[in-house]
């Protein structure tokens, strides 16, 4: 799910592009404070921001020039001072697409998943598998749910890669056995368990007590 920060100082706009954004399945929110927008980017490090001209205290070309002393993180221009000059501006100060309000929030979703595509896609930036706002990075070997990052051993990482990857079917315990051990060896099927019991502690810690569903006799299921 890539995560995106609408910076829009008009709070219905910005309410209704998070609302249309999420129904598309994107992590979508927007700041309510404008003292410090750099800051807030810093720490929220969104996959894409979209960021309007007029701003409270500072304006959009402010802020851009600021984000971009510590990111590469793509930025959409929405305004409606849509003249060649701050069009042109906007792309000056490291901005990367502009949008001219009013727009299409169809028409926006079309370019922002465009955008994302083209920033992540080829590059092996974002390698990620998501399911009910639980994301795994396949490339750190971490899950991160509502702000908590839960640090996987190798053999939970197995596991749960394999339960995203087959999401809403059951994987039998077989298929779990020969996924973490890779060996037509003998495994005892205690030891799978253990490795279960271990990983669901670790998740419940995090609120997501019954991520991983049993299913009795057939194997195991995230939904």
């Amino acid at each position: 799910m890539f995560k995106i920060m609408i910076i829009e100082d008009d709070l219905t706009i910005a309410r209704a592009i998070s609302e249309h954004l999420s129904q598309w399945g994107y992590d979508a929110g927007y700041v309510t404070e404008f003292h410090n927008v750099a800051d807030q980017v810093l720490r929220a490090e969104p996959q894409l921001v979209l960021l309007d001209i007029a701003l409270p205290f500072y304006n959009g070309f402010h802020w851009c020039s600021e984000i971009r002393k510590f990111s590469k993180v793509p930025i959409i221009f929405i305004s409606s001072a849509s003249d060649n000059m701050n069009i042109v501006m906007a792309m000056n100060m490291g901005g990367d697409d502009f949008i001219a309000k009013p727009f299409d929030l169809h028409v926006l979703t079309a370019k922002v998943g465009a955008l994302l595509r083209r920033t992540y896609s080829f590059q092996g930036q974002v390698n990620v598998l998501e399911r009910n706002g639980v994301v795994l990075n396949l490339n750190d070997a971490t899950l991160t749910y509502q702000n908590h990052k839960i640090e996987l051993t190798k053999n939970d990482f197995k596991i749960v890669q394999l339960l995203m990857e087959n999401a809403g079917r059951v994987v039998s315990r077989d298929e779990m056995m020969q996924r973490l051990w890779e060996s037509d060896q003998f495994i005892d099927d205690n030891t799978l368990t253990v490795n279960i019991t271990r990983l669901r502690k670790k998740l419940a810690e995090a609120g997501l007590e019954q991520w991983i569903v049993t299913k009795k006799g057939l194997g195991y299921l995230v939904e």
